[in-house]
């Protein structure tokens, strides 16, 4: 049976080159991740310097929001009885399942390795109590006995020296961050347990829209080289302790969605539902608009689709514009609440917080919560843009030269480097995403669970590597690492 399982594992993405040349690849995929080692050392120690003579970071364990603490849990047992499966079997069983197995595995898989990781912290700790803390979106609940009159009133309790301000989490969203736990208590699903277990089910399908999108957009081979990377993600650590986890799923499909559309599986009802999660996703959290900039990758990407068929953008603006209609005839202003949230954001530990160190040691938290082999990932990602780039120069040069002859190529050569293309500008896309959200300095540490969503768009960059078990060893160890030594904040 594990002889069958391994030859029906997928292979390494063909580069076209020697032996020699699949070792230098690697060479510089561990240079990539000695690099990202390097980076989060410097951000550690320089962090716990500047902490400690300045107090300025507001983090004890720099550069996460977390503490020293080793200990066991109740999760620990299954955490590393799944990790170790999942490193064993998880390619070849990728590889081999149907598709729609696949995606329901995958979200089974990490919906088991998140919530067993949260509950190295016990259930009260690691699932119960995290929304329940006096930043969090359960401390107002009751507040919204009358919702309409609750949204018209929203943004005068956004700052700090306003009557009854919002917790900062509250403050620090649109409303319907928090109205998605007061819908919950309304229904009967109370208290800490079911909003976070609402996390974790919900952020875990993450993985499956991430995995459709690749699909579709660059085709199942890579996606299933993608999968196992998606579900043990060392980001587990934090999707199972706020509500950013439910974020990250509700922008992924929207994505999704779109990626269907755009390559006419689903063009009308997948435009539209693309459309109302996007709007919604703006609603969660203001700095999910970034993710314009990945929609606007696939669309991109699906530019013969959107050419031909004019009612997908239509439909797309259409779906958009629900979510901010409903809450600004409700009486919320989204522009209003962002403007007063940049205040707030100032007036606390925003403020405080260095810009000079956080806008490079954000890039750390995100090594930390994407992986070394995400680092390496990325290396290739940008090996194949260049290359893309270089071709596409040939390629005119050639038209130059030759009219009307075409470009000789290699026959698995065209397909196979046309969808390795399209997986690396949909991952630059969300890089790009994520440096501009790390410029705009409204990110200035606790980005291991703010920028989930975007991480989560980083990791199919581990598709283009070779040795997958290797680096999949890699992810589960940091995880498991991160979440036994230290006592997270979140």
């Amino acid at each position: 049976m594990t002889r069958t399982l391994r030859s029906a594992e997928p292979r390494a993405p063909r580069s076209g080159g020697t032996t020699r040349d699949l070792r230098l690849a690697l060479r510089r995929d561990l240079y990539a991740a000695g690099a990202a080692v390097l980076l989060v050392t410097a951000a550690a120690l320089i962090g716990h310097h500047i902490q400690h003579t300045h107090h300025s970071l507001r983090v004890d364990w720099p550069p996460l929001l977390g503490s020293w603490g080793p200990h066991l849990g109740p999760g620990t047992p299954a955490a590393v009885a799944l990790a170790a499966a999942t490193v064993g079997y998880g390619p070849a069983l990728a590889a081999r399942l149907p598709w729609r197995a696949l995606l329901v595995a995958a979200w089974g898989t990490a919906t088991a390795w998140i919530l067993s990781l949260a509950l190295i912290d016990d259930w009260r700790r690691g699932v119960a109590g995290r929304l329940t803390t006096r930043h969090e979106y359960l401390q107002v609940v009751d507040r919204f006995h009358d919702v309409p009159a609750t949204l018209r009133d929203f943004t005068r309790h956004i700052l700090l020296e306003s009557p009854d301000n919002w917790p900062a989490h509250v403050a620090g969203h649109p409303p319907a961050a928090t109205l998605t736990f007061v819908l919950l208590d309304r229904i009967g699903l109370r208290g800490g347990g079911w909003a976070g277990m609402w996390c974790i089910a919900v952020g875990a399908t993450a993985c499956a829209a991430v995995l459709v999108a690749v699909r579709a957009l660059a085709g199942e081979g890579l996606a299933r080289r993608a999968a196992p990377f998606l579900v043990l993600a060392p980001a587990a650590v934090w999707m199972g302790t706020s509500a950013d986890a439910y974020f990250a799923a509700v922008a992924a499909w929207s994505v999704a969605l779109l990626a269907l559309a755009v390559t006419g599986r689903r063009v009308r009802s997948g435009a539209l539902g693309s459309g109302l999660l996007f709007g919604l996703t703006c609603y969660l959290s203001y700095g999910l608009t970034l993710f314009a900039l990945i929609g606007a990758a696939v669309l991109l990407l699906g530019r013969g689709r959107v050419r031909t068929r004019p009612d997908l953008l239509v439909l797309l603006l259409a779906g958009a514009a629900v979510v901010p209609t409903v809450f600004t005839l409700a009486g919320f202003d989204w522009w209003e609440g962002y403007r007063l949230l940049v205040t707030r954001y100032h007036q606390g530990a925003g403020g405080v917080r260095p810009y000079g160190y956080w806008v490079w040691a954000d890039l750390a938290c995100t090594v930390l919560i994407t992986g070394l082999a995400t680092a390496a990932g990325l290396r290739r990602t940008g090996a194949t843009l260049l290359r893309l780039r270089h071709r596409h120069r040939l390629r005119l040069r050639l038209r130059l030269r030759h009219r009307g002859q075409r470009l000789a190529t290699r026959p698995d050569g065209p397909h196979r480097s046309g969808a390795d293309a399209r997986l690396a500008l949909l991952v630059a896309a969300a890089l790009l995403a994520l440096l501009v959200a790390d410029l705009s300095g409204m990110s200035k540490a606790e980005t291991e669970r703010i920028w989930l969503p975007f991480a989560m768009w980083l990791l199919p960059a581990c598709a283009f590597l070779t040795r997958p078990r290797v680096w999949l060893a890699a992810q589960a160890a940091l995880a498991l690492l991160l979440n036994h030594l230290l006592l997270t904040g979140w």
